[in-house]
């Protein structure tokens, strides 16, 4: 079932997007060449839980860690470890916070020093394609007209779109009803209505979008081993402009 938030519950998944924006913010500072995507998360989780939230990650169906990070052709769900960020890398990091029962989620892809023109521009497409979406969120509206949006930009711009995961409703749940495609046709789904939280988040490849899981049952790889971005936002549904919940 699709929930409509009350003003009560947007204030406090305001409030969570903001500390998720804030944590963001402090790890692209972090972001060099030699640091450990474990440290990234220490300082993720050290300022979630000063800001008086807990990470939403931790602990989910069993995730070790505070934050997501994935290098490269990684995709999404990228375990913190002891590997070094290097000169090139891009590194997607997905971050979520619970504040008194609601949560905040939200992610983005930063490149670690100078990275090749082709990396760059992935991450400018997915950033783009997401505010492509995001701006079909509005009353009116159907749910596939945001997946048509991010697929028509990024197909567009000579990248594919990841099929296997999906954006979110989000709320007192990390992920509830319904399921944002970042794929498909305009006019499908769900009418939209004032009040609704998502989050969409495009997963967007350089080459193939097909993608598999590795061994560790959490990591998802691109399956030609090509580049992948991700990008997302916590948004509200409003009558006449989205309201991005995770934004600064």
């Amino acid at each position: 079932m699709i929930t409509i938030k009350s003003e009560r519950e947007l204030s406090l998944m305001r409030y969570a997007g903001r500390v998720v924006a804030e944590v963001l913010l402090e790890l692209k500072k972090a972001i060099r060449s030699s640091i450990t995507t474990l440290e990234l998360d220490r300082i993720a989780e050290r300022y979630i839980k000063k800001a008086n939230c807990q990470p939403a990650f931790k602990g989910y169906h069993g995730f070790p860690a505070s934050i997501c990070a994935s290098i490269n052709e990684e995709v999404v769900h990228g375990i913190p470890s002891l590997r070094r960020l290097q000169e090139g890398d891009i590194v997607s990091i997905d971050v979520g916070v619970i504040y008194q029962g609601y949560f905040g989620d939200a992610a983005a892809t930063f490149p670690v020093g100078h990275v090749s023109e082709e990396a760059m521009r992935l991450i400018y497409v997915t950033e783009q394609s997401l505010h492509w979406g995001i701006a079909q969120a509005v009353e009116g509206k159907h749910l596939t007209d945001i997946s048509h949006a991010v697929q028509e930009y990024v197909e567009e711009n000579g990248f594919s779109v990841v099929r296997n995961y999906v954006g979110h409703g989000i709320g007192n749940q990390m992920h509830e009803e319904p399921q944002v495609p970042n794929f498909g046709k305009p006019g499908r789904g769900p009418r939209l209505q004032a009040g609704m939280a998502l989050a969409i988040e495009p997963m967007v490849n350089t080459g193939t979008w097909h993608v598999e899981t590795l061994r560790d049952n959490w990591t998802v790889v691109t399956l030609d081993r090509k580049c992948s971005a991700h990008f997302e936002h916590t948004v509200a549904v409003g009558r006449e402009k989205a309201e991005i919940l995770t934004a600064l």
